[in-house]
């Protein structure tokens, strides 16, 4: 059977006869980077690949954590899978998580149309039986558990304050959220961690931000020291931003947007060579 070139987000339960050829599962959860986690996550994954339906199963996040759900998704179409299962690990979760998932798989498709595989999105876990079996089950075994102590007196503790130059901003608002900001979001903090930003060049911080404003310029990214806002980014552009501007001291102007005393709109997308 030839590879389906377009695809779909369909909310189904696993089922074969919903398969147009290999099927791949993906269990996919927010963050995560001790190994505690991780080892969870690959126990799951490997009861999921047990499943007779399932040809292939992998685990990914759509926050930090590697591998991200783009690397996955980008393996397994190159291995051939023409469908691919989301299973979300999340509780509770969004509402506006599918609406967030079309967003982002439609931005990576354009990026990379070539052979790209059906998607379908699983229930929500509160949507299955089992979630509520395990709620009950976690407060029977919570009853029969032990107390928590306490110590008679707890030590002072002091902080460090930051001695990074760089403080990078996400927006985490609703338009940018749904514009696919966890995943930008996401790929900043794993290239921080590969390229050691906490210490490389004058150092840099990066946290989430509730809202910062320019919500039709989403997703939004701001830096300090200078406070340039930068619009409509994506995995490409946090690339740009970290080599030209936070280890480069070059503000990407093709993605800044300056303050001015009108509204402002997304400009259409430039792809301009980076600087050598």
């Amino acid at each position: 059977m030839g590879r389906r070139r377009g695809f779909g987000l369909r909310t189904v339960t696993i089922d074969r006869a919903h398969a147009s050829g290999r099927v791949a599962a993906i269990l996919l959860a927010r963050s995560a980077v001790a190994v505690a986690p991780i080892d969870e996550m690959r126990a799951m994954t490997n009861r999921v690949g047990a499943i007779a339906d399932i040809d292939s199963a992998a685990f990914a996040f759509s926050e930090q954590g590697e591998p991200s759900l783009r690397d996955v998704i980008r393996r397994l179409r190159d291995e051939g899978f023409e469908d691919i299962v989301l299973l979300p690990l999340f509780l509770p979760m969004e509402p506006s998580l599918k609406a967030w998932l079309v967003r982002v798989l439609s931005r990576w498709r354009n990026d990379e149309p070539e052979n790209w595989p059906t998607i379908r999105l699983a229930p929500a876990p509160m949507a299955t039986a089992v979630v509520g079996a395990m709620v009950e089950e976690m407060a029977r075994a919570a009853l029969m558990a032990e107390s928590l102590k306490f110590p008679a007196k707890t030590a002072a503790e002091g902080s460090m304050i930051p001695t990074q130059k760089h403080r990078v901003l996400f927006c985490m608002g609703g338009p940018c959220n749904n514009a696919g900001a966890p995943a930008v979001w996401g790929h900043f903090r794993n290239e921080q961690i590969r390229l050691d930003l906490h210490t490389n060049g004058e150092g840099t911080v990066s946290a989430k931000a509730s809202c910062l404003g320019p919500c039709s310029l989403a997703p939004v990214v701001q830096v300090y020291p200078e406070g340039v806002y930068y619009g409509g980014v994506d995995e490409a552009g946090i690339d740009r931003i970290i080599a030209e501007h936070i280890l480069g001291g070059k503000i990407v102007a093709s993605l800044a947007y300056a303050p001015t005393r009108g509204k402002q709109r997304l400009r259409p997308a430039q792809t301009p060579p980076r600087d050598k």
